[in-house]
């Protein structure tokens, strides 16, 4: 048809980016969008209208009769549920859309449920329950993990995915007894929670013949990192290399060709985009659910790739007959990304008519409107939960993804939020062979967090006067004064040792470096929570005592005490063959301060949005991640008497350059905080690195804002980090700035001053930002640059 004149019914993401497709056919004379945002309101040949309701279909066919429209595109679910297409097909209106009767298959969880297994399409194991009582007796008597859906239409939200059975039960009573998601709830399918990687595939369909777009994969959890509420998606990328030949052929033979025809001998041809979502398990592909419509975010994702007219796709579709096996879906090579930006508190209550400003697009981004409007003819306010989407293809996915991020900037509005990992899946899965990370290194840094989790119980029950028993910060403290002892300080404790270093030092037969490391490590983590180190103990086991090893170690310990300002009052030598072997020995410290209460840090109760975050250069690698480090060397090919390959021009070895010691702030640093209050928390970046360590010093509400482009990292970090992906490297390595620093904002300059005197590299990193839904508290700004 060479002059169309199309319907498009729908406000959100997904609508804008078809109405831009659809513009770009020449066979497309207009658009109407009813209602459109202020995405659709730009666009040529497009128009929005709000004179009917996007829910009043005899309206709509009255619209589209008066304004000659010979195409009709519904959107959203909700109207082909409701049976739109057959309000057109009575008015001879080609409609691309599902009959009512198709519709089902994601109007209700139960019907699609029980056609999957009628026709033999592989999905989770279920029950269908629409008595409350009988799903929460069944919950009690299953083992496996589940998903718990409401049947009916909620918005992309209705999935639950509970860990525990009391979560569980939690759920179903939430779903079913206090209708969260209205009558969507009223019935429930419980099924077997699948493991494995998700994907979408979005199909056309004539009834019979079916052609599909790439796969793409969709990001629901609100965190990074897939945490948190699910929503209605966060991002998307495709294709995703997962989906190869094999398993693109599986999927066609096994689900999609089975679901047409299971559909047309079931007597409700499929004509429209059917999206299929699947989880690609150990046992093969799964069907988690169908939809009946375009995905969102999938379809800002996809149609940019797709190189064939979409108009003439649609109209095969849904015209008279069904003509898509002569109609050519063509799609580009390459790969495409799509970033959502949603409203603060999304996907809980959110505010709306916040004033936004977007800025034009370069080349091959898109910024995709959802949650907006226009106000007096031209003010652009957010209208809605996920309110605009920055899309970008590249040759790469990474360029893909980057250039997303790019048009992120381009979109301004207070409070903003985005998930700042969108691909990570397919990025872990490229860097997997080729790429390391700490815990294959044997190290897990997520199984020391969940130690500390499950002791922290037990930690409490020895709390006395003055000792509040917590752990998790840098330190413990002691309150003497409260204790027992009147007017006596609060003392401070850190132990902590030099963890596999050492077998460089055995390697390379120097010892003196790891007993600066160890006293390091410990005053470091004192100065921190404000204290004055005042005395050191070491502890050195081994099988064998060597006394030249042990005194070199000890007269390193000496120094680094010196340097700290705290006394080596004592210690501890053992002597244990059949715990050691060789030439092998370990070390541990604890480091005692003082502080009077004024002088405790952190202050987090002082802190606000705007303060400023310094940091100060580091000595290089310090005393964490060398399991890490040990295992890039090996990969490399090096020995530890090679030259380092980072440090050329001093022409150090590999192991000369790993045993430079930790730097001790000690002393700079408390000269600065005898100066005033300007000071208001400082993270010591050890174990854990940027990623783990910042957020220790910062209240629940607020989040660092880091650019790690602020500092030029050392050479040491840029040769890991050919090894390494880059959240591996924040989340491991101190990667130049051995502590971060929280500065009142007008009196930074003062304290970088202050510490620059007192000889410290110092760099201004970032600053306090008020903490988002889902947000780790440390959000590392360009961290695709360690890349």
């Amino acid at each position: 048809m060479s002059s169309l004149r199309v319907l498009l019914i729908g406000n959100g993401g997904r609508e804008h980016a078809l109405a831009w497709k659809l513009a770009q056919s020449p066979n497309v004379e207009s658009i109407i969008v009813v209602p459109g945002n202020g995405g659709t309101a730009s666009l040529p040949k497009v128009t929005n209208s709000t004179a009917v309701a996007a829910d009043d279909y005899p309206a709509l066919v009255e619209l589209a009769l008066k304004e000659g429209i010979n195409l009709v595109v519904p959107g959203p679910e909700a109207p082909l549920v409701d049976g739109i297409e057959g309000y057109f097909r009575d008015a001879r209106i080609p409609c691309f859309g599902p009959c009512k009767d198709a519709a089902r298959m994601e109007g209700s969880k139960t019907f699609s449920k029980d056609f999957m297994k009628k026709h033999n399409i592989p999905t989770a194991a279920y029950e269908n329950f629409s008595d409350y009582e009988k799903a929460s007796q069944y919950l009690k008597t299953i083992k496996h993990n589940v998903v718990i859906k409401a049947t009916g239409l909620a918005a992309g939200k209705g999935v639950i995915i509970p860990e525990t059975e009391e979560e569980a039960q939690k759920a179903l009573k939430e779903i079913m007894l206090d209708k969260h998601f209205g009558s969507a709830g009223e019935e429930v399918v419980i099924e077997e929670f699948l493991t494995g990687d998700e994907l979408s595939i979005l199909s056309f369909c004539d009834g019979t013949t079916i052609k599909s777009l790439p796969a793409a994969q969709d990001h629901k959890r609100i965190g990074e990192g897939d945490t948190g509420l699910n929503t209605g998606g966060m991002g998307c990328y495709a294709p995703t290399k997962i989906y190869t030949p094999a398993l693109m052929a599986q999927v066609e033979r096994e689900i999609l060709q089975p679901t047409i025809d299971g559909m047309r001998k079931d007597g409700f041809p499929f004509r429209g985009c059917l999206f299929t979502g699947l989880m690609i398990t150990a046992d093969g592909p799964k069907v988690l659910e169908y939809n009946v419509r375009f995905g969102d975010p999938e379809t800002q994702t996809v149609l940019p790739l797709l190189e064939s007219d979409l108009a003439d796709i649609m109209m095969a579709c849904a015209g008279p007959s069904p003509l898509l096996q002569y109609v050519p879906v063509k799609v580009q090579s390459g790969f495409s990304a799509t970033v959502v930006v949603a409203a603060p508190g999304y996907p809980n209550s959110y505010p709306k008519d916040i004033p936004m400003q977007v800025a034009q697009s370069p080349e091959g981004i898109n910024v995709f409107h959802a949650g907006t409007k226009l106000s007096g003819g031209d003010a652009l306010l957010s209208a809605g939960g996920r309110v605009i989407a920055a899309s970008a293809t590249g040759e790469s996915l990474r360029a893909a993804v980057n250039k997303a991020y790019e048009g992120v900037k381009l979109i301004q509005f207070e409070g903003m939020y985005y998930r700042k990992d969108i691909a990570h899946r397919a990025f872990r899965s490229d860097e997997s062979s080729e790429k390391l990370t700490y815990a294959q290194s044997g190290v897990s840094i997520d199984a020391g967090n969940n130690l500390v989790d499950r002791i922290k119980a037990a930690v409490k029950t020895t709390r006395r006067a003055g000792a509040d028993a917590e752990i998790g910060g840098f330190g413990g403290e002691v309150d003497l004064s409260q204790a027992g002892y009147p007017d006596a300080p609060i003392v401070v404790g850190a132990i902590d040792g030099v963890g596999t270093k050492l077998i460089i030092a055995q390697k390379m037969n120097k010892h003196d470096t790891v007993g600066i490391d160890l006293v390091a490590m410990n005053v470091n983590d004192l100065v921190v929570q404000g204290a004055e180190p005042f005395m050191f103990l070491d502890y050195y086991g081994c099988s064998k005592l060597d006394v030249s090893v042990a005194a070199s170690f000890v007269e390193g310990v000496a120094k680094g005490c010196r340097d700290a300002g705290c006394a080596l009052v004592g210690g501890e030598t053992a002597e244990m063959p059949d715990l050691y072997t060789g030439d092998d020995y370990d070390a541990a410290g604890a480091a005692i301060g003082v502080m009077k209460a004024s002088q405790r840090l952190p202050r987090t109760d002082a802190m606000v949005e705007g303060d400023v975050l310094v940091a100060l250069a580091s000595s290089g690698v310090h005393s964490n991640g060398f399991s890490l480090v040990r295992r890039v060397v090996a990969t490399r090919g090096l020995s530890y008497t090679d030259q380092a390959p980072w440090d050329t021009t001093a022409g150090a070895t590999v192991g000369q350059s790993l045993l430079t010691p930790t730097r001790i702030y000690v002393k700079s640093l408390l000269k600065v905080l005898g100066q005033g209050d300007a000071i208001k928390g400082m993270a010591h970046i050890t174990g854990g690195g940027l990623t783990e360590n910042v957020p220790r010093m910062l209240p629940s509400h607020l989040a660092a804002e880091i650019d790690v482009a602020a500092w030029e990292r050392p050479t040491v970090f840029k040769w890991l980090g050919e090894s390494v992906v880059p959240a591996e490297m924040a989340r491991t390595f101190n990667n130049g700035v051995g502590m971060v620093i929280a500065v009142k904002a007008g009196s930074a300059a003062e304290v970088v001053k202050g510490l620059e005197a007192e000889g410290e590299k110092v760099y201004t990193i970032g600053r306090l930002v008020r903490r988002e839904t889902g947000s780790n508290g440390c959000d590392l700004k360009n961290l695709e640059a360690w890349a």
